[in-house]
């Protein structure tokens, strides 16, 4: 597996890899996939200031990771929000345990000191993800969002970088 970051090329096969997840599940509180031209542009400011990687195996692209402003107050601004998806056929493999061995010392080389992962609850396979590589439970902001005609809960996870 290659792990890179991404470009503006890889916008087609991350909103492919997206699309699914915001049409079809509770993981993202997205209510419609961004269009190709959205995505671009959160690629390219999010490139700019945070690690935004892609995994590709066998040429193909199977997930991708970033970082992302944790808060907008100053004090905040050592802080991340981290983000992995994986393709559907990809998930289980590896992908983002990988993704996020790149993502999180990248985001510490940049000045970055704690990630936190909000995860929409229940998701016992991104929270296992998320405890595999080190973060920790802090808290559930109960009955946050809904999605789907259903109240869900946000868990909360920690990393100190």
């Amino acid at each position: 597996m290659i792990i890179r970051p991404a470009r503006v090329e890889d916008t087609e096969a991350i909103r492919e890899i997206y699309a699914p997840i915001v049409e079809t599940t509770t993981i993202s509180f997205e209510e419609t996939p961004p269009s190709v031209e959205e995505m671009a542009r959160r690629i390219e400011i999010l490139s700019s200031e945070y690690p935004f990687l892609v995994a590709e195996r066998d040429g193909k692209l199977v997930g991708y990771a970033y970082a992302s402003q944790h808060r907008t107050r100053a004090a905040y601004r050592t802080s991340v929000d981290v983000a992995v998806y994986a393709h559907a056929d990809a998930r289980g493999t590896g992908v983002g345990r990988t993704l996020y061995g790149e993502l999180l010392p990248r985001a510490a080389s940049r000045g970055y000191h704690a990630a936190f992962a909000g995860i929409a609850l229940p998701n016992p396979a991104s929270v296992a993800l998320h405890e595999k590589v080190g973060f920790t439970p802090i808290g559930v902001y109960r009955e946050v969002g809904q999605k789907f005609g259903h109240w869900l809960d946000v868990g909360w996870w920690q990393k100190v970088l």
